[in-house]
């Protein structure tokens, strides 16, 4: 794998990350499209970049990425013919195994050669390696990313509900019309409701792909949480006790996937900060650190406890960024700690972004206002910003005024000191 590379794709915006891989794989594994289905990418989950292998207008569809994801190994490489955007061609598909919601990568390669070896374990490695450092940013979120994964979520919920509801409409009438019995032609009339049912089975597959990328069953956040706490506590000697997901329905809940992993990311810094503690306190016994979540109608409640000398501050907690982590979904924290007997700590989280904008400014930006936002608190100048994130000076510009009226601010600098305030500096 070229190290310089690794280090570009590693550097450049997320937004970016698609296209240069593709750049970084064109000279071993030649191709004319490249496509992605990643659910621990916050931007665009499923996205495509170059020359479709289809007719003028078709194109690759995320419900043909997804069939191939039972012919590639869990992690590994997968080389053969597919049809997608309407025709047959030669692709290799990548699978990493990193996220537990999976990461796919297409290539509609330009040839029907097999790719040696070699050249398909370089491009394991550097999908792996994009995989990887998605899955460290939502791992632990910080309000920047959290607030741009809302803003792409929230845009891709908007446009799902709007194609839902235009195709449904559409096709309900087209229904209803071929199969009035009055119409001759039954041949005619029997192709175009098979065609109108496909089409209906397209649209709910691609309502439901985008419902899988943006969710996560309590459970299974849970015991990613579980899993990685193990291994934190082992190492020193802290009995683990656990009370499994709790949902008021009796449900294994599905929740925003913001939510998740925001309460994962919480839920270990506070862990460490109880560690920290116990550390500081007399050793009179085997020390237990107890997890709870408790899911209701409107948030989710984790509770950490531990048996420590229960001298935990909130000052503590606030140095691992807790605080700061919960702000952009307008989470609330509160500590209990009673000296000789433990500390408590609840970490409430809504499920649902506030309606209430100018409790978290940051949402109402999408993702490449949020990219030129940094910039701009960082005192750069909109000819450093276009240069930065490739884009030309009028694009800075256009985007610097959208951002002030956005915000409701009135200079620059007012812009700036928001971002600095939600951590999007």
């Amino acid at each position: 794998m070229d190290l310089m590379s690794a280090v570009e794709l590693i550097q450049a915006p997320l937004s970016e990350h698609l296209a240069r891989l593709s750049s970084a794989l064109a000279k071993t594994i030649p191709h004319r499209e490249i496509a992605q289905l990643a659910g621990n990418c916050s931007y665009t989950p499923f996205k495509i970049i170059g020359e479709s292998p289809g007719r003028p207008g078709d194109v690759i569809t995320a419900t043909e990425v997804a069939a191939l994801r039972p012919l590639v190994p869990a992690q590994g490489g997968w080389q053969g013919r597919a049809r997608l955007a309407g025709v047959d061609v030669p692709v290799l598909a990548l699978a990493s195994d990193i996220t537990g919601q999976g990461a796919l990568l297409v290539l509609v390669r330009t040839e029907d050669t097999p790719v040696p070896g070699e050249h398909v374990m370089s491009a394991q490695a550097l999908w792996d390696l994009v995989t990887a450092y998605r899955e460290g940013l939502r791992s632990e979120p910080l309000p920047g990313s959290l607030a741009a994964s809302r803003a792409a979520a929230a845009a891709r919920a908007v446009a799902i509900a709007e194609l839902r509801d235009a195709h449904g409409a559409a096709l309900t009438t087209l229904l209803g019309v071929l199969r009035d019995r009055t119409l001759d032609d039954a041949n005619a009339r029997t192709r175009a409701v098979d065609l109108a049912v496909s089409a209906l089975a397209e649209l709910r597959s691609r309502v439901e792909l985008d419902r899988v990328l943006m969710e996560e069953r309590a459970g299974d956040a849970f015991a990613r949480l579980t899993v990685s706490l193990r291994r934190i506590l082992r190492a020193r000697g802290v009995g683990l006790e656990l009370g499994a997901p709790h949902a008021e329905d009796g449900t294994d809940r599905l929740l925003p996937a913001d939510v998740t992993h925001t309460a994962l990311a919480v839920v270990r810094a506070t862990v460490h900060a109880l560690l920290d503690d116990q550390t500081h306190g007399p050793d009179d016994g085997e020390h237990r650190v107890h997890i709870g979540w408790k899911i209701g109608a409107d948030e989710l409640r984790a509770t950490v406890r531990d048996n420590g000398p229960g001298t935990l501050s909130r000052g503590a907690l606030d140095a691992r960024r807790v605080t700061e982590r919960l702000a952009p979904l307008g989470g609330r924290l509160d500590v209990d700690a009673v000296p000789g007997w433990g500390t408590t700590v609840n970490l409430d989280i809504p499920l649902a972004s506030s309606s209430t904008p100018r409790q978290d400014p940051l949402t109402a930006l999408g993702a490449r206002e949020l990219e030129v936002l940094g910039q701009l608190a960082r005192g750069r100048r909109n000819r450093d910003i276009a240069q930065a994130l490739h884009i030309s000076e009028s694009t800075v510009k256009f985007h610097v005024a959208k951002i002030i009226g956005k915000l409701g601010v009135s200079t620059r600098g007012e812009a700036a000191a928001l971002a600095h305030q939600w951590g999007a500096a």
